[in-house]
């Protein structure tokens, strides 16, 4: 099979949106009058990002997954995507279960697949991807003002507890394992709570590489800092689990794919109605402060000292 047979049997639909998809040398797109393109990139490199022996299947939902997640940070409606492949061989099984986890999302949020590339070498997966938001409504990082709350939606944690037990660092239960599994191989962007929170939120970002560290972005974009109470963010993690590893995992695991954004203290109840309305937990676990740097309060009210903030693919 050649590259050009590999893309044409397992990557190219029809695209009704796009002007000209995949075929071409470049894509063309039409953004809808009043709107702002919002573009993001990811790559997913074997060995760092997952398993080499990764389920294709549930490989293929990742990869599209991660970019969903960045245009729900931004308050953006996805469009299209292109998608990059380097494979060390082609395997007709593989490629199959991987285009049909891929595009089973695509599916669900409406994006076309309109390009990319593919090559020969190491395993390697890095998707573009294109959204539209409203002109001046994007959520950006460098909104947060002093005073407004601190949200995150979802729980915290047991995607860095599910790769910890891979990696044997801690063993959980058979049942408990599986659970926490789902939400590192299958994460689930909150693309409507991106767009739910346009005009209410003034910051967010996507929680990938770990809270603190995502946090971190939108104190030293917005230039202000933060206080966090420990015992409010969300996890279902259980008392059985180490107390220090559940800790890192939960402030500085990463792999989450939840939002954190911060809002005015007026806009409380509507933001609880938003979590009614998706069926989407939302929780308030702290502030933002006039001063820089962020201070997590424990559950014995001293401050903690935390090291490890997140993941740096270069420290």
């Amino acid at each position: 099979m050649s590259e050009f047979d590999l893309i044409q049997r397992y990557f190219t639909r029809v695209t009704p949106s796009a002007i000209l998809g995949v075929g071409d040398d470049a894509a063309l797109l039409q953004v809808n009058a009043g709107m702002e393109l919002a573009v993001s990139t990811d790559m997913l490199v074997s060995g760092t990002h997952f398993f080499p022996d990764a389920e294709p299947l549930l490989l293929g939902h990742k990869t599209l997954a991660v970019n969903l997640s960045d245009m729900a940070a931004m308050g953006a409606t996805p469009r299209w995507a292109t998608l990059s492949l380097s494979l060390p061989s082609i395997e007709e099984a593989w490629l199959e279960k991987f285009s049909h986890g891929f595009f089973l999302l695509a599916d669900q949020y409406q994006v076309e697949l309109i390009g990319g590339d593919t090559t020969r070498g190491p395993l390697n997966l890095c998707v573009t991807i294109m959204g539209e938001v409203p002109k001046a409504k994007a959520l950006r990082r460098d909104g947060a003002k002093p005073d407004d709350d601190i949200w995150v939606s979802g729980t915290l944690g047991e995607a860095a507890l599910a790769l910890a037990h891979l990696q044997g660092s801690i063993v959980l239960p058979q049942q408990v394992f599986v659970a926490y599994a789902a939400h590192l191989h299958q994460p689930q962007p909150r693309v409507a709570l991106g767009l739910a929170l346009r005009g209410i939120a003034n910051s967010a970002i996507d929680v990938s590489d770990g809270f603190l560290a995502d946090l971190g972005h939108i104190l030293d974009r917005s230039k202000v800092g933060a206080e966090i109470n420990y015992a409010l963010i969300p996890t279902v993690c259980t008392s059985e689990q180490a107390d220090a590893i559940m800790q890192r995992c939960v402030l500085s695991g990463g792999d989450d794919y939840e939002l954190c954004f911060t809002s005015p203290t007026e806009y409380r109840a509507e933001i609880e109605k938003i979590s009614a309305t998706l069926a989407l937990p939302l929780t308030r676990i702290g502030k933002i402060t006039a001063g820089r740097g962020c201070m997590v309060c424990g559950t014995d009210g001293g401050v903690m000292q935390i090291k490890d903030k997140g993941y740096d693919h270069f420290a």
